[in-house]
């Protein structure tokens, strides 16, 4: 039977809503635990140094300038140094987390606390040594000569910038590790960024401080 023009297009619009609702019902009902962050270990044993801060364990461990991603390239930073981070809690615990919870006291007990920066402040000296490595410009290639005073001065060949989708490939797979927020089941663990343009080897001391909804924790990190 051929259904009336106006009815067609009642049913067609109907169908179109019930296809919307459900696209909108699986991504309301997706995990968000899935979204962000690097695998949590086993045990808090697992990393470098735990502490408790009320019914949770916070672990954590220090990266220096380095930016490892989970199964791809190791990328670094010379003004930022990373933490590794992750919450534990009993089974079916959640916690509101946030990387405002922590902060690094570098060098001595005394020194004042540096509060983490958002993963993005961390895009602007982010690098790739590999891609870099391979891209970097010969010694010779692309060398000039000109003239100053009747003598001849070479000139370095100009430098390479990595190509904007590479960057924000880049980017976008250290958004992906840094340490989930919000309220999320534990346990969970990602990346934390804060300055720091020394170089790591001359660090002497270190404490990661926790001070969150959970309570408050200090953990001795080594370089």
């Amino acid at each position: 039977m051929r259904l009336p023009r106006g009815w067609r297009t009642c049913i067609s619009i109907a169908a179109l809503c019930l296809c919307a609702h459900g696209q909108g019902t699986s991504v309301k009902d997706a995990p968000v635990n899935e979204t962000k962050g690097v695998p949590p270990r086993a045990a808090p044993d697992d990393y470098q140094a735990h502490a408790a801060a009320g019914k949770v364990t916070v672990a954590a461990e220090f990266l220096g300038h380095a930016v490892p991603i989970p199964d791809g390239p190791m990328y670094n930073t010379e003004d930022y140094v990373a933490v590794e981070a992750a919450v534990f809690g009993p089974a079916g615990a959640r916690l509101k987390i946030s990387s405002d919870d922590f902060s690094l006291r570098i060098y001595a007990k005394k020194a004042k606390p540096v509060p983490s920066e958002p993963f993005g402040a961390v895009f602007k000296s982010l690098k790739d040594p590999e891609w870099e490595d391979a891209n970097a410009p010969k010694k010779d290639a692309g060398a000039s000569t000109s003239i100053n005073g009747g003598g001849k001065q070479s000139e370095p060949p100009a430098p390479v910038h990595m190509p904007i989708p590479l960057r924000h490939a880049m980017e976008q797979r250290v958004e992906k590790v840094a340490l989930p927020e919000g309220d999320r089941a534990l346990p969970q663990a990602g990346l934390i960024f804060f300055p720091f343009r020394g170089k790591t080897e001359k660090i002497h001391s270190m404490e990661l401080i926790y001070a969150g909804p959970a309570g408050t924790a200090t953990l001795s990190l080594q370089p």
